[in-house]
């Protein structure tokens, strides 16, 4: 570990590692920031089961970021320090209670403090569906990518990957996909064709965030051992499915309209992962004050440099 890192890490008032029982599993979760009066900031990250950037192994990583918040890190239950098995009996459902035990544990540490969520593709349907049920808790959301329908198998994508040269005969197979019995290899497909062949998950144009670097990071942690950093990537997930054929199946179209929270979303310009068009369409058909959106250029479903400096802002001007 450098010594900026030390640094950092020594001159945060709050910098501890917790186990809190979340939907009936301990779990471990790093809560850090340079005092103890700061707003709250959860990050509900992607995936599922993927924890980057942010995770328990970043402390000291984003003084930035600690600097002005309290920083809840949690490597949700199946990956990073809380690998675990995530079977097929796993529901969308378990993971958004985690993440309201989550909530109220942290407000008992906390009970004054500002409270607000950042969450990323996976972690924005969660987001989502814990401010409906956590209202009085949660001052602000800020969603990076949110997922709300339609997922990988729709026109949008289909025509994004004929444009981009995918032959006629792997076209057929992925339209033929019957995502009631969707298989790992189905969604390996066109998630890496998607990567490869066009600007959805990473924008040629964009600044890319510093990958290798946090991932070094995540090695010298002082929190993870070679298991857990281990875990960040080949985890409990390996194996599920049942998630995924309820992400293929969700339409948070109506929730999204109806928030009653502060609730801001961050798309990259040609994110059709979770699209941008729908995200676009949802917020201008309504007159709901709670619910933004603001288009990041050169950015896909991943966040960009530009995306995580927006989010920044964003974040700053949200806690007041």
């Amino acid at each position: 570990m450098n010594k900026i890192r030390r640094s950092v890490i020594d001159n945060n008032k709050v910098s501890k590692l917790l186990l809190f029982s979340l939907g009936g599993f301990s779990q471990k979760v790093l809560i850090e920031g340079r005092c103890d009066d700061l707003p709250i900031l959860i990050t509900l990250h992607g995936g599922p089961g993927t924890p980057i950037p942010f995770s328990v192994g970043c402390r000291g990583m984003f003084p930035q970021f600690t600097d002005n918040f309290i920083m809840v890190y949690w490597d949700q239950l199946g990956c990073g320090i809380n690998n675990h098995e995530i079977d097929n009996h796993f529901t969308i459902n378990h993971f958004v209670q985690m993440t309201c035990d989550l909530i109220d544990a942290i407000k008992k540490e906390f009970p004054s403090n500002k409270l607000f969520i950042f969450s990323m593709s996976w972690g924005s349907i969660l987001s989502l569906l814990v401010s409906e049920q956590k209202t009085e808790l949660i001052d602000g959301v800020v969603a990076s990518g949110q997922i709300v329908k339609n997922i990988f198998y729709n026109e949008e994508v289909y025509n994004a990957l004929k444009e981009n040269g995918i032959s006629e005969k792997t076209m057929n197979k992925i339209k033929d996909t019957n995502i009631n019995n969707v298989k790992s290899k189905d969604l390996q497909l066109i998630s890496s064709l998607l990567r490869k062949k066009t600007n959805a998950y990473n924008n040629k144009k964009s600044k890319t965030n510093e990958v290798g670097k946090i991932i070094l990071g995540l090695f010298q942690s002082p929190d993870y051992k070679f298991k857990d950093f281990k875990a960040v990537i080949i985890n409990g997930y390996k194996n599920n499915i049942s998630l995924w054929k309820e992400i293929l199946h969700i339409n948070l179209s109506e929730k999204l309209q109806k928030v009653n929270i502060p609730y801001f979303i961050l798309q990259g310009e040609t994110d059709i992962v979770a699209s941008t068009k729908i995200v676009k369409e949802i917020c201008e058909s309504i007159n709901n004050r709670n619910l933004q959106y603001k288009i990041i250029k050169n950015s896909g479903h991943f966040p960009s440099k530009e995306m995580m400096d927006e989010l920044f802002k964003l974040l700053l001007s949200m806690k007041g």
